[in-house]
């Protein structure tokens, strides 16, 4: 057997040499004197060499642990060489592959089966609540304990369906990466039946009283936020377009702005359709531009112009605005009064119970038709739907600014959203 003053003593000489231990373990010493351990043996009929490490990084004492290791390999019928590279590759995994990482590469995966705006909330929402908590660590080290206290932070703040959205998510990353051979289990599985029940649905709240819906929106734009948030809110108020339309515009979908009758063409990619239709250019929506929306639209031009959104994401310019950006400004304006009362999608029942009232006294017979046209309630036939996109045309026009002058009756210009003493 070897002992340390031998191995200190060994030099390199005109050739490579070897010191032998017990057990098939050697130190070999090559003629520049570097001295690694080394171990023959003998798997599948044939003789193998394994190396342990160099000398003095591994101690004799270490080296003939490592031996021993490979020795009950050999006598469970496993090659230590093979678990080697095993364990060698499990560490890269460790230190390469992090859940973002994972949940990154699940969501290109997926992605083109996705709509636009499903594939945007998707990863919005694991990049506010997953990725600051989890996102760094290796996706293999990542525990139902961890998991847990992620998504109890996300409970903690209310948002109890955001929390059940997002563990699905999670769960989804999960089985990718075990597909993958990255870890194995699913924790958030285990942790599912740890979580709140989702609240029951309910009906979208919604302010319908023309008076109480002026006031909600003074005090909206009375708050110390955000001029883009503010001008998204009225947006969504004038237009009566769903949350995604808004969050998801483009400066290249406003036409005709400085003539006569300017236009939004909303694509079918950002409507409420089939997925089947959301490529289908007959199925996107125009919604007719009032003076008032074409005024917000001037507005946040000199912001986000050169953006490709008319309303981006605070933390990422070229990503859409967080789907909670304009409701979180209505929960907070005025002291939090129109929590529970209203909300971004709330808009459009204001504008469908408020202008139905106002043709029961003052419209005409088909202005219902057109109303339901505005609200875009889409019918999923080709002809009917190409022959409904532009139908009723001139009265949507004129609808579109009976609204805009009735809802924002007495407001400030636009302009005066980006004054610096209103934010």
């Amino acid at each position: 057997m070897l002992t340390d003053a031998q191995i200190k003593r060994a030099k390199g000489a005109d050739k490579a040499y070897k010191l032998s231990d017990t057990g098939g373990l050697f130190l070999h010493v090559a003629p520049s004197g570097a001295r690694s351990w080394r171990q023959k043996y003998r798997f599948g009929g044939k003789e193998k060499l394994l190396t342990h490490g160099l000398y003095p990084q591994v101690s004799l004492s270490a080296a003939r642990d490592l031996r021993d290791t490979a020795k009950k390999a050999l006598r469970d019928g496993r090659d230590p060489a093979i678990e080697k590279k095993q364990e060698k590759a499990a560490r890269v995994i460790g230190t390469s592959h992090t859940f973002e990482a994972c949940a990154r590469a699940w969501h290109e995966l997926n992605k083109p089966r996705w709509s636009k705006v499903h594939a945007g909330n998707v990863i919005d929402s694991l990049e506010k609540d997953l990725f600051p908590a989890i996102g760094a660590m290796p996706i293999k080290d990542v525990t139902e304990a961890i998991l847990l206290d992620a998504l109890r932070r996300v409970e903690n703040r209310g948002a109890i369906e955001t929390a059940s959205r997002i563990r699905q998510r999670a769960s989804d990353v999960f089985a990718y990466a075990a597909a993958a051979g990255l870890r194995t289990g699913d924790p958030a599985a285990v942790v599912k039946s740890l979580l709140k029940p989702k609240p029951k649905a309910t009906k979208q709240p919604a302010i319908t009283d023309l008076d109480q819906l002026r006031a909600m929106i003074a005090d909206i734009e009375e708050e110390r936020a955000s001029p883009i948030t503010k001008l998204a809110n009225r947006l969504v108020a004038l237009t009566a377009v769903r949350s995604a339309v808004q969050r998801f515009a483009k400066w290249e979908e406003f036409e005709g702005l400085d003539g006569p009758s300017p236009i939004w063409r909303v694509p079918p990619g950002t409507m409420k359709l089939a997925l089947r239709l959301k490529d289908d250019t007959q199925f996107e929506h125009i919604v007719p531009l009032s003076r008032q929306a074409v005024e917000v639209i001037e507005a946040v031009r000199p912001l986000t112009g050169h953006l490709p959104y008319l309303f981006p994401n605070d933390r990422h310019a070229h990503r859409p605005m967080s789907e909670n950006g304009v409701r979180a400004l209505i929960i907070r304006a005025n002291g939090g009064i129109y929590r529970n009362r209203h909300c971004t999608h709330g808009y459009r029942s204001s504008f469908s119970s408020i202008m139905n009232e106002w043709r029961r006294r003052e419209g005409r017979p088909d202005d219902r038709e057109v109303i339901n046209l505005m609200l875009a309630h889409v019918v999923e036939d080709k002809v009917e739907g190409a022959y409904n996109r532009a139908a009723h045309m001139d009265r949507r026009v004129e609808l579109a600014q009976i609204w805009a002058d009735m809802v924002l009756a007495d407001a400030p210009p636009a302009a005066a959203l980006l004054d610096g003493k209103r934010n």
